[in-house]
């Protein structure tokens, strides 16, 4: 690896970090306007944990940056409702300890801010939280979105299309040229130009390179239609794969051979041209619809996190190779953005809309993640708000009194187990990242 290459990825994980502390930094400001537009008190806003790197004081409200990357925090009086003053403690086990040591926590901590509960986040209404609350995950939702919107209007969206065409089809890899008896390729007589967009081939829409190859190699002597936008305008075409004879490759590109040493050949439909991707540039109408598809796979990452974090913990300890759909750390994402960065042959639009993409899917996980209904994420707060907007109005329905702010102390016990299971998920992809990393590039 030589001084430049190593320079570039440096410079790739600088500009990750850059992007990661904006994107934490913004979460955590959604969370910090709202509090104070409803007077609650914020002690402070850090970026990262652990002894502060460099701090100061704006009223009072101390901001912070913090040296372990791996999220941030504004720390609001009150979070949890204290117990009541001078309430007998009735149940010593350890759920009361859990409960009680919470409770304890935020009573002292409204005392070290004056001893005046009226500006304490358990005092807010339920809607009022939960707009709190909604605010930081909003703020990553509204940076993936803008992320989007630069990639998709500003550079395009990766689009399968035909590069080039031959005007015959050649019989077999042996040959380079056309000869006069050779058949017209399916290409021409079809009228596929170099330069179309594939739109739809056999019926599938927005189809891949493989996908678009699949077809024609499956498809000899059958029609299939072909569905192109040319200059603008939608074309559907029907075109024909030939029949012809064409090496097999194996999974790393390389001729299979049979025992006498010749290759190995297998028959295939044809059609005379090349596949290939290129950006095509998007309306602004298609970026909320790739927004929500990013969303759905985020949440579908999470469903399905505890038999990928197994596959992960095989990888990382054992022989199997990591997919390239393997969840990753912030270490691993940092890590392909180097890695991008320092790529020789590849254009810096190319790395640039790759870095974008990479920012832009992480925040919309952030989001997907902090909105999950557990404590201590966001979500949890906001189901417990929920929870207790719907007891209030079901207590005044009924005609009792109103029962009054939540009690999210009790749920310390299972929020301890969530603090434990998210810390060993970090640290397990953290350190898959370091020894056993995706490969996202081939």
């Amino acid at each position: 690896m030589t001084v430049g290459t190593v320079l570039l990825f440096v410079l790739g994980v600088v500009v990750f970090i850059v992007g990661l502390l904006i994107s934490i930094g913004l979460h955590e400001l959604g969370h910090l306007a709202f509090a104070k537009l409803f007077g609650v008190k914020v002690t402070q806003y850090s970026l990262g944990f652990g002894k502060a790197l460099w701090s100061f004081r704006r009223g009072e409200t101390e901001y912070g940056i913090r040296p372990i990357l791996l999220g941030g925090y504004i720390s609001m009086v009150g979070m949890l409702k204290p117990r009541a003053s001078g309430r007998a403690i009735t149940n010593t086990g350890m759920y009361s300890a859990f409960v009680q040591d919470a409770r304890q926590a935020s009573a002292e901590q409204i005392a070290e801010s004056g001893g005046d509960d009226s500006r304490a986040f358990y005092r807010l209404t339920p809607w009022k939280r939960i707009i709190v609350m909604v605010a930081g995950p909003a703020m990553n939702l509204v940076i993936g979105i803008v992320l989007f919107g630069v990639l998709l209007v500003g550079f395009g969206a990766p689009t399968t299309t035909f590069t080039s065409s031959v005007d015959c089809v050649l019989p077999t890899t042996a040959t380079t040229t056309c000869s006069p008896g050779d058949a017209v390729s399916p290409a021409r007589e079809a009228g596929i130009r170099s330069g179309d967009v594939v739109l739809a081939v056999g019926g599938k829409e927005d189809p891949t390179i493989t996908e678009v190859s699949d077809t024609f190699q499956e498809s000899a002597g059958r029609a299939v239609e072909v569905v192109v936008e040319r200059d603008g305008a939608r074309k559907t075409l029907e075109v024909t794969p030939a029949l012809a004879t064409r090496d097999v490759y194996d999974a790393q590109g390389k001729v299979v051979k049979n025992d006498d040493g010749t290759a190995k050949t297998q028959q295939v439909g044809v059609v005379g041209v090349s596949i290939g991707q290129t950006l095509v540039r998007q309306s602004p109408a298609a970026v909320l619809p790739a927004t929500g598809a990013q969303i759905g796979a985020s949440a579908h990452l999470i469903i399905d996190l505890p038999q990928r974090l197994v596959a992960v913990w095989n990888a990382a300890f054992g022989a199997q190779e990591r997919s390239s759909d393997s969840p990753v750390s912030v270490v691993g994402v940092g890590r392909a953005i180097g890695t991008v960065s320092s790529m020789s042959g590849v254009p810096v639009v190319d790395k640039i809309y790759t870095i974008l993409g990479l920012l832009a899917s992480l925040n919309i996980g952030l989001f997907v993640l902090n909105m999950v209904p557990l404590l201590p994420l966001d979500g949890g707060h906001i189901a417990g708000a929920l929870w207790e907007s719907i007891k209030r109005r079901a207590f005044t329905l009924v005609g009792k009194a109103d029962p009054g702010p939540i009690d999210l102390a009790k749920t310390m016990p299972l929020t301890m187990v969530v603090v434990v299971l998210l810390a060993g998920m970090s640290a397990l992809l953290i350190y898959a990242d370091i020894v056993r990393p995706v490969n996202l590039f081939g």
